[in-house]
């Protein structure tokens, strides 16, 4: 080993150094701390770092050594040594890198549960960085037009992932919860600390779609709903409506999606309510295939305001209905920057707002009160870097483009020659 021309032993020699750097790093000092490479600190090390690459692969025309760097054994084994680190972040629970972990044993002693900001993952992904540089450099410096789907393929790759790396620092995720009519314009951090924005967000209102309701059979021991493995329910769209539950045979006769409760002496009924804190409800009528024993009475999934209604139906199951659950919901909001610019918008799941530089996406509600919540909470991103990185998937994907346009093939005179020739 260690005599030129390096091969793969040396490429692992390598790699498996760098990450028993990474693990004494880590034990010794803890997690890398991305809040330290915030801008322009960030912007310097990216740019002293591609100098850096440039001057490797200036000093590599009379150092031999340094030219193993660029090679195709480099690529292979740094390639291959970082992908480990993200397979085993793949298959392991991962926890915020502004959290403290105190719990995982070895996987948390090595950094594995904060992947992105651990010692070895680090080391590792900046060798194979500096190996994707050192290859598009030379392509770049060698330039012929062939090369121009490997040059954007590769240098597109090395600007997501560098820009990736950088812009850590800079991104910021907050959360804000908005009561319906007051603008809010503070938010907190992952680690629960108050910031002020230069925008405010003032919430109009909170709308809910929910799906139909559903009935299934629970085990009153326990309240799991049966068959335990593989539970079986009931979808109540319109009525009347029939179906079967295990060895009962159920009819729904009644639908209230908007009701309340109104108890009775011996009995619990509900009448139609369209006001805040409405239940649905439905009235059933359960009879039992084998011994005939028939049970009839409204079942509910509850509210805030009213009780969850259940129907027994003997002394081991009981018929209910869950909570519904939600199938889209959404904010109508107005929001506001130091800039004076205003914007209305209807902000769902997946579908954000973009503004200031932030993108505000919808992310919970009051979950006690379901439909009738008056609050949302929204996420709050920023990641003045996310350009840079599309920019570089950009390049990537018209290296693709470019890769199948100049694909080898026959060319239309070279099939003519060769059909001459055939003649």
């Amino acid at each position: 080993m260690w005599k030129q021309p390096w091969g793969y032993a040396e490429g692992w020699a390598i790699s498996i150094g760098l990450f028993i750097t990474g693990v004494i790093l880590q034990t010794t000092t803890g997690k890398v701390d991305a809040t330290l490479f915030q801008y322009p600190l960030n912007a310097i090390a990216g740019g002293v770092f591609l100098f850096f690459l440039i001057m490797i692969y200036a000093a590599s025309c009379k150092a031999a050594v340094l030219q193993w760097f660029y090679s195709l054994t480099a690529s292979i084994t740094s390639l291959t040594a970082w992908m480990v680190l993200v397979i085993i972040m793949g298959l392991t629970r991962q926890v915020a890198p502004s959290a403290t972990v105190t719990h995982g044993g070895l996987l948390s002693g090595l950094g594995f549960m904060q992947m992105t900001v651990s010692w070895p993952f680090m080391l590792l992904f900046l060798y194979f960085l500096s190996v994707l540089g050192l290859v598009t450099i030379r392509k770049i410096s060698r330039f012929k037009w062939k090369d121009v789907p490997f040059i954007l393929n590769h240098a597109g790759l090395f600007i997501t992932l560098l820009a990736a790396i950088l812009g850590n620092g800079d991104l910021q995720r907050l959360r804000m919860t908005v009561p319906q009519g007051e603008p809010e314009w503070r938010a907190t951090d992952e680690a629960g600390e108050m910031q002020e924005l230069p925008l405010a967000i003032e919430l109009k209102s909170f709308t809910i779609d929910e799906y139909p309701p559903k009935l299934l059979v629970i085990d009153n021991a326990d309240g799991k709903a049966l068959p335990e493995k593989n539970p079986e329910n009931i979808l109540v769209e319109s009525t009347p409506l029939s179906g079967s539950l295990l060895d009962w045979e159920i009819e729904v006769t009644d639908l209230l999606p908007m009701a309340a409760c109104v108890p009775g002496k011996d009995t619990v009924n509900f009448v139609a309510f369209h006001s805040e804190g409405a239940t649905t409800a439905l009235y059933v009528t359960a009879r039992n295939k084998a011994s005939g024993v028939e049970k009839s009475g409204w079942v509910s999934c509850g509210s805030f305001m009213f009780p969850y209604v259940s129907l027994q139906l003997n002394e081991e199951v009981s018929l209910v209905m869950p909570e519904r659950e939600p199938k889209r919901f959404a904010s109508e909001v107005l929001v506001y920057t130091k800039e004076k610019e205003q914007a209305e918008a209807l902000i769902e799941v997946n579908k954000p707002l973009s503004m200031g530089g932030w993108k505000i996406y919808q992310l919970s509600y009051d979950e006690t009160k379901g439909k009738w919540s008056r609050l949302s909470i929204f996420e709050l991103v920023k990641d003045p870097w996310l350009p840079l990185v599309y920019t570089g998937i950009l390049m990537m994907l018209l290296g693709s483009v470019c890769l199948f346009i100049l694909a080898p093939g026959n060319k239309p005179e070279q099939a003519v020659v060769n059909d001459t020739k055939t003649v």
